[in-house]
């Protein structure tokens, strides 16, 4: 275990641990998936086709992309719509909302220093 999940393990009570923290660990893991936070972005704005998506990410596989996008469906933030392609739904238009913002906020304390 890392420090800081050390320390949060010890200064929460369990459940708290595992109802609050634990999910966010599991979305951790998915949105850190090589090229998951790249496909985010690229739906954040509207819809876009298989085909569509792997020419924007310019370099991503199509299995690793049928993946991620498996990924990304299995965890509610996007979906297929067919004659549109994929989509993010509400739950992943949040998500996408808050990595711009947790990403604007390092870029400022990244500046600091």
């Amino acid at each position: 275990m890392h420090d800081l999940d050390e320390n949060l393990h010890r200064a929460l009570p369990a459940d708290a641990w595992e109802h609050k923290l634990v999910p966010l660990l599991e979305l951790f893991d998915v949105l850190g998936r090589r090229w998951t936070l790249r496909i985010l972005w690229e739906l954040r704005d509207e819809p876009a086709t298989f085909r569509g998506l792997r020419a924007r990410c310019g370099g991503i596989s199509s299995s690793v992309l049928t993946n991620r996008l498996h990924d990304l469906r299995d965890h509610g933030l996007a979906d297929h719509v067919p004659g549109r392609g994929y989509q993010l739904t509400a739950s992943g238009r949040g998500v996408a909302r808050r990595v711009a913002d947790l990403s604007a906020w390092f870029l400022t304390q990244r500046d600091r220093t």
